[in-house]
């Protein structure tokens, strides 16, 4: 019979520096062994909507991701199972139909996104949740350098978004997630030790 994935979530703000963490994870693992999930992949689409009525969707709030397919796909990858993962145009605020990821099952397979540990179905089948905490000012920084230079944004796109959804949400709906993380990461500051130590954790889950 074969082992049940680990499976870990990871949450934290806009450019809180999850992406880092997942990193610094996978680093301790062979390649093979972790699968990861981008919950951004996993957008609604929205062909039915203009471009500019997508430009105008609230991407913060839970009901802009497609929570159904995510578990879905999680509950495959558990079974080990491989998913197709959809892949999310930035520039055209649109999942792009002509592109998927093959993502394998794995030994260890990590959800990324700001609300990785918003919806409970997923919270109960998780192994270990992770919440990654930053100062909001450097948060607001990365994501304007992040969205000018990667998905084409202009400042005052950036500077808008951020001020009508990204913070009101985070205070709403990512926030409040962070009583559910088994492990809070401070971003801003040296956090080697957290990860040598979860790292360990998995590795002991693992054998």
């Amino acid at each position: 019979m074969e082992r049940k994935p680990i499976l870990i979530l990871i949450a934290g703000g806009t450019a809180s520096g999850k992406t880092t963490v997942v990193d610094k994870i996978i680093k301790s693992f062979q390649n093979k062994d972790v699968s990861v999930i981008c919950m951004d992949n996993y957008y609604k689409q929205r062909d039915e909507l203009t471009f500019e009525e997508r430009k105008r969707i609230n991407y913060d709030h839970p009901d802009a991701i497609d929570m159904d397919l995510l578990k879905m796909h999680i509950r495959a990858l558990m079974d080990n199972r491989n998913i197709d993962c959809p892949v999310y145009d930035f520039a055209n605020h649109n999942r792009d139909k002509t592109k998927s990821i093959k993502i394998n099952p794995a030994k260890v397979i990590i959800i990324e996104g700001i609300l990785a540990l918003y919806d409970p179905d997923i919270r109960a089948l998780a192994d270990i949740q992770i919440f990654v905490e930053s100062d909001a000012d450097v948060r607001f920084i990365r994501r304007l350098k992040r969205d000018m230079e990667e998905r084409g944004r202009t400042l005052d796109n950036v500077i808008s978004q951020y001020l009508t959804t990204v913070k009101p949400m985070y205070e709403a709906y990512v926030v409040p997630t962070k009583r559910f993380a088994d492990i809070i990461i401070p971003n801003d500051t040296k956090h080697d030790i957290a990860i040598d130590i979860l790292s360990t954790k998995i590795k002991d889950i693992i054998r």
